[in-house]
């Protein structure tokens, strides 16, 4: 072999090894951001925010009226018709209070509608398998044949035939709304790799369920960053001190991933109220507890424990010192749950 096709090989193989490093670590646009934006307030109903996530989102020029259209018309098929009729009725009224103030937005193309003649049976099957990779029939579809189809010549015809949105923003849609429901964590999951097999990086990824889980309206208010108490925690938590007479009661707020160390309460327990989003508890030498909002962990003195969020979910409860029968109640903080013990949790 010639230098010259040494050296072609060379800058051929590197070029595309930087791409794939690119691509690695590629994260959300601003264009992308707002998708979520949009998804996740429609999908969890609140239209307070979702007004303002619109008016931003023009303002910015991140997304034309038909465009943002898509991205609601698109909700109705994850969150249903009262969420995404919803959404499309706080969008009308953003409209129309900018046509009201003299602003015009940019409207965009229309999107397109599938020939009658098309078989969209076929036509949606063969979309559902370029998104997933390979063709699959799941048990739900043998059990009731019928929501199969509805799938194929509906959602994966019909809806994504029209356009506007590339299917990637489209499933980046799809993650944050699913992300901001509770007990859909399969299906969000399913999306998941869909959206990695279509070109969405792990960063992105976990971008999308970040901003889509971030607790906007926790019960007790999210308080202050937990800066005191910051070396005894693995990423970023918050505490909003509720009470400090009598009993010392606060809430106590955890971004995606973080969890508090090991540690052990003498003298006095705590009891657990969890109020938000999905997390765990565990004690030494037992298996991880889920929890989710209404669940109660009552901790008794002297075990050693550590409690915090899921990984792809927002967390809080509410924490309530148990006193001391002496009074002279005391935490020891011990080592930090590793990265190999906490990535074992689902």
């Amino acid at each position: 072999m010639n230098l010259k096709k040494v050296l072609f090989i060379f800058a051929f193989c590197s070029f595309f090894s930087l791409g794939a490093e690119s691509m690695k670590d590629q994260t959300l646009s601003e264009r992308q951001q707002d998708i979520v934006l949009i998804s996740s307030n429609t999908a969890s109903g609140n239209i307070k925010e979702l007004k303002n996530v619109l008016s931003d989102a023009l303002n910015r020029k991140t997304l034309k009226i038909n465009e943002i259209k898509e991205i609601l018309v698109q909700m109705y098929a994850y969150c249903g018709f009262p969420r995404s009729l919803n959404g499309i009725n706080a969008f009308l009224e953003v409209v129309n209070e900018r046509e009201t103030a003299g602003i015009e937005d940019e409207i965009g193309k229309e999107g397109k509608i599938l020939p009658k003649k098309i078989d969209k049976n076929k036509y949606g099957e063969n979309v559902r398998t370029k998104l997933v990779g390979s063709r699959q029939t799941g048990a739900y579809a043998k059990f009731v044949p019928v929501i199969d189809d509805y799938l194929k010549e509906h959602l994966f015809a019909d809806i994504f035939a029209r356009g506007v949105l590339t299917n990637q923003e489209r499933e980046i849609a799809t993650i944050a709304a699913l992300s901001s429901r509770k007990s859909v964590e399969s299906q969000r999951d399913a999306h998941i790799k869909i959206g990695k097999n279509i070109g969405l990086s792990q960063t992105q990824i976990d971008e999308i369920l970040k901003i889509a889980t971030t607790l906007k309206n926790p019960l007790f208010g999210i308080g202050q960053k937990n800066d005191a108490f910051a070396k005894y925690f693995k990423g970023q938590s918050y505490l909003n001190v509720l009470t400090k007479e009598g009993v010392m009661t606060c809430n106590v707020t955890f971004e995606p991933g973080c969890r508090n160390n090991w540690h052990i309460h003498h003298g006095g327990g705590q009891i657990l109220l969890c109020t938000d989003g999905r997390g765990y508890y565990q004690e030494w030498g037992k298996p991880a507890r889920e929890l989710h909002p209404g669940d109660v962990v009552n901790i008794s003195a002297e075990t050693k424990h550590w409690h915090g969020a899921a990984k792809d979910s927002w967390f809080a409860h509410i924490a309530i010192e148990v006193p001391a029968k002496n009074g002279k109640g005391s935490t020891e903080w011990c080592e930090e749950v590793s990265d190999e013990e906490y990535n074992k949790l689902h």
